[in-house]
């Protein structure tokens, strides 16, 4: 306990500023932690990101996270959608070129981990872009989940979850985090009023705010669903006593995307 509490608190000296600052800062650290996310991803998958599918693996994953305005150097009609798919034809076209030495799945393991780390990043970077008052509301919802998950979980749980995938997880901590969630949601918009911050009514937010609290702890579950499958426990070891960077950011990496549909940035 006394190790997680460190790193938090490093952690959040850390990252404080950097999202206060907005701007180069926060897309030079979404690049960054990117990178680390699908670097942990590949260590699952036995696979080294210092070679071909790993490099290629690497720029999609850019492409998708970093702003439109890093790619001014495309034709006029590029953009990083364009961009995405020209690496996904060279991944394809490794299959010729190898004479099917490399195959499609081989193929899809890069592609898919580019779009799930690149896309909820992208959308982090993008929430900040909106204004400092929506990142931090995202933040604030999946931290309540998270807690509230785990405080009913333990108080009270009885039912488990999904035991296939996270024997831990329980149905009263998960409806636990919903309430938690929804809480912090009603004290964060008598703040910061909905119709003046995010340009939408309130009571709309929080509805909208279950379904937030879900899609995060959905994507803890998918991403325990990954480790499961590759038979690890943490993504990675980077953070002490908290895993790797997948750990801290599975479930934002849903919520966001999610925000975003919601045209809530």
């Amino acid at each position: 306990m006394k190790q997680r509490v460190i790193t938090a608190v490093v952690a959040l000296i850390v990252f404080i500023p950097i999202i206060v600052y907005g701007g180069i800062a926060i897309e030079l650290a979404a690049a960054v932690l990117s990178c680390i996310a699908l670097f942990e991803l590949f260590k699952m998958n036995q696979l080294n990101l210092v070679s071909f599918e790993g490099i290629v693996s690497l720029l999609m994953t850019l492409t998708l996270v970093l702003p439109s305005e890093w790619f001014t150097f495309l034709p006029q009609e590029g953009n990083n959608f364009s961009l995405f798919y020209f690496f996904v034809m060279i991944l394809l076209a490794a299959q010729v070129i190898s004479k099917n030495t490399y195959t499609i799945e081989e193929a899809g393991f890069p592609v898919i981990a580019s779009l799930y780390v690149g896309t909820g990043f992208h959308y982090f970077v993008e929430a900040r872009q909106k204004s400092l008052v929506v990142l931090l509301f995202a933040l604030f919802i999946v931290w309540a989940t998270d807690i509230g998950a785990y405080i009913i979980g333990r108080k009270i749980g009885k039912n488990k979850l999904w035991p296939e995938i996270s024997p831990n997880k329980t149905v009263e901590g998960a409806l636990g985090g919903v309430i938690s969630a929804l809480v912090v949601a009603i004290i964060y918009l008598l703040i910061y009023p909905g119709e003046e911050f995010f340009g939408m009514n309130s009571a709309i937010i929080c509805v909208m705010t279950i379904f937030f609290s879900i899609a995060g702890q959905f994507g803890d579950l998918v991403e325990s669903a990954i480790k499961r499958h590759f038979g690890v426990k943490d993504s990675g070891n980077i953070l002490p006593g908290h895993g790797g960077i997948l750990d801290r950011f599975d479930s934002l990496l849903f919520v966001f995307p999610l925000m975003h549909l919601f045209h809530l940035f």
